[in-house]
């Protein structure tokens, strides 16, 4: 059976480079579909009529939603080459943990960093470095959040990396300084080629958040 994949995607989502990264890791070719969120295509409605958002994965016309579902249907499918999740099924429940920890809190809690204003900015910047101080204590002593080798919580996390300087320069803080364990382990990652290659500059990523700033009437 042909393996054709495609991944209807856009360019700055964090949730998108989730798939990028673990797309590269296991070495699948696959068409890479930009879409325009103010103009969705008809190919995106009918492959996630649920909730209309990108990244979706299609396998052979089938399409799979939401980026941590898809990651691990990436990790089953292929699942003869550089394994994502643990094997032992404790481990994977943390993992899985995790990575739904990075969904609800840093993404959320990171958007208010760039968007408010006053004191609902900084109640935002406290609990978005206390978020990575607490994932800096679940990393501990290892390389990465799945041990020696990258692994499904890293590739949950590490998309968000690419929007720091955003942070930084619209919140006036310096994760370095508050995280410096976190940004260590981001570099770490960014050494590795699938990562890099799969992540858009952070100076990008600013320019863009830059325009939407605009757009909103956000300054």
């Amino acid at each position: 059976m042909a393996n054709e994949v495609v991944l209807l995607d856009f360019w700055p989502s964090p949730f998108g480079m989730r798939l990028r990264i673990a797309l590269a890791e296991k070495g699948i070719k696959y068409e890479y579909k930009e879409e325009d969120l103010r103009n969705k295509s008809p190919l995106l409605l009918q492959m996630n009529p649920v909730h209309k958002k990108i990244p979706v994965l299609i396998h052979n016309g089938k399409p799979v939603c939401e980026s941590l579902i898809a990651v691990q249907y990436i990790d089953e499918v292929w699942s003869d080459r550089s394994p994502l999740l643990p094997s032992d099924p404790y481990q994977r429940a943390q993992a899985r943990f995790w990575a739904d920890y990075v969904d609800k809190k840093i993404y959320e809690v990171g958007r208010n960093v760039w968007t408010k204003k006053g004191e609902e900015q900084e109640a935002a910047k406290k609990e978005f470095i206390d978020a990575l101080k607490l994932l800096e204590e679940q990393l501990g002593d290892k390389t990465y959040f799945g041990g020696e080798k990258l692994g499904y919580v890293d590739i949950a996390l590490i998309p968000f990396y690419t929007w720091f300087k955003a942070y930084e320069v619209f919140g006036n803080l310096n994760i370095e300084k508050e995280c410096p364990k976190f940004i260590a382990w981001a570099k770490r990652c960014m050494q590795i080629e699938n990562v890099s290659r799969s992540l858009p500059d952070q100076h990008k990523v600013y320019e863009f958040i830059v325009e939407i700033r605009k757009r909103f009437g956000i300054e």
